[in-house]
């Protein structure tokens, strides 16, 4: 790790406000001393007197500063008013001077190959401006955020970002990521493997939200370091979604029946044939949460591991999970729907029933599976599996717990 310089220092003297407007900034050790107009007038106390010089140290200096850290500007003597460091698209680092007056701390870090400038004002009127640059990233971060922006959701969807490489340092990270409902919803983070393999986060209420909350997830990762070698993340990213109907979906596959329940009452309930019992088609249990409405859907057997079994056009697709579980159009199966589970592991019904739920239901509504021949509960990273633990287990996958 690069040690930083040393802190740059820049004078402030009462009353040279203008003049030092006028002057660059030279980031060097040395102390910078304050800029005088004309033939060296000095600014007056009202005695005839300058004030005595106060000065200022940046924590960062140079022009590539290591990014990663809260800027901090401290003050020799005095105490400082007002702390400004803005970048050069024109945004601010919010920050807050210590209750003695002497030091400000930025608190979010400095961005990678950014441009900043710290203008400082003390209690006695002076003003000093400072600038400095930071090193490009070697390495970004990215991530993948869901649901997408203004999504109306159902009342089992969680936030969800998936990153494009390791976040090793998961407490930074989380600090970072701030949710805020329209009602108080009580909720948590939870780390966790997505099924791709790569690292991910999800935010969900301790409960299934209730319908009409609207949920803000903003992500102020600019200039936060993954650790290890995820590399830094250099953006923002927002998104908002409002939770509608209060549906769930529940699948008896011992009855071999779906039933649509809403606000907790019965809307209608279709024969159904789910996974094959006694091996790898068994269909999953537990809770999962509709991941999307697919459509039509060129199904193969292949990609999920059972060789050259089919390859099929599928209507009115309902993901389940990423590992291939949907609900769906399986007019093919008619002879077993409402009556023997005998599919590859997804939940078929006829056309015009799947058409119905397919009408019917909203990403994000849960759909809960029971059976006494399933293959268990999905993995948390399986789709949004992670209802399928208990609220205390999840509270215990947030790093800052």
């Amino acid at each position: 790790m690069t040690t930083p310089a040393r802190p740059a220092r820049s004078s402030l003297s009462r009353g040279a406000a203008a003049v030092v407007l006028g002057c660059t900034a030279v980031l060097a050790t040395s102390a910078l001393s304050a800029c005088s107009g004309g033939s060296g007038a000095r600014a007056d106390d009202g005695r005839g007197e300058a004030p005595p010089a106060a000065r200022i140290s940046v924590s960062l200096s140079g022009t590539r500063a290591q990014a990663g850290r809260p800027v901090t500007v401290e003050l020799a003597e005095g105490a400082l008013k007002r702390v400004t460091v803005r970048d050069s698209e024109g945004g601010t680092l919010d920050g807050a001077v210590s209750p003695d007056g002497r030091t400000w701390t930025s608190t979010r870090p400095a961005a990678p190959g950014t441009s900043y400038t710290v203008e400082a004002r003390d209690d006695r009127g002076g003003r000093a401006e400072q600038r400095f640059g930071t090193a490009e990233a070697e390495k970004v971060n990215k991530l993948t955020l869901a649901p997408g922006k203004n999504a109306t959701v159902g009342i089992g969807q969680p936030l969800s970002l998936v990153f494009d490489h390791p976040v090793k340092d998961k407490a930074a990270v989380e600090r970072r990521l701030k949710v805020t409902t329209s009602n108080g919803t009580t909720g948590s983070w939870g780390w966790i493997t997505d099924y791709s393999g790569r690292d991910r986060v999800d935010w969900r209420p301790k409960t299934y939200w209730k319908p009409g909350t609207r949920a803000t997830l903003k992500a102020e990762l600019n200039g936060v370091d993954s650790g290890g070698e995820g590399g830094f993340f250099v953006r923002d990213y927002t998104t908002t979604m409002t939770v509608g109907r209060n549906q769930v979906v529940r699948v008896d596959l011992d009855a071999h029946r779906l039933t649509l329940l809403r606000d907790g009452e019965e809307v209608r309930s279709v024969p159904v044939s789910g996974g094959t019992p006694g091996g790898d088609k068994r269909s999953w249990g537990g809770t999962s949460v509709l991941m999307a409405k697919e459509g039509t859907v060129n199904m193969r057997s292949e990609t999920v591991g059972l060789g050259d079994a089919y390859d099929k056009m599928v209507d009115s697709s309902m993901r389940l999970t990423w590992s291939g579980m949907y609900a769906h159009a399986a007019p093919w199966n008619a002879a077993f729907l409402g009556r023997v589970n005998h599919s590859s592991g997804c939940v078929g019904m006829s056309s015009e029933d799947a058409a119905w739920v397919y009408a019917q239901t909203q990403q994000g509504d849960p759909f809960e599976v029971s059976g006494a021949d399933t293959k268990g509960a999905p993995e948390a990273g399986n789709g949004y599996g992670e209802w399928n633990l208990s609220w205390a287990d999840w509270q215990t996958r947030s790093a800052l717990s």
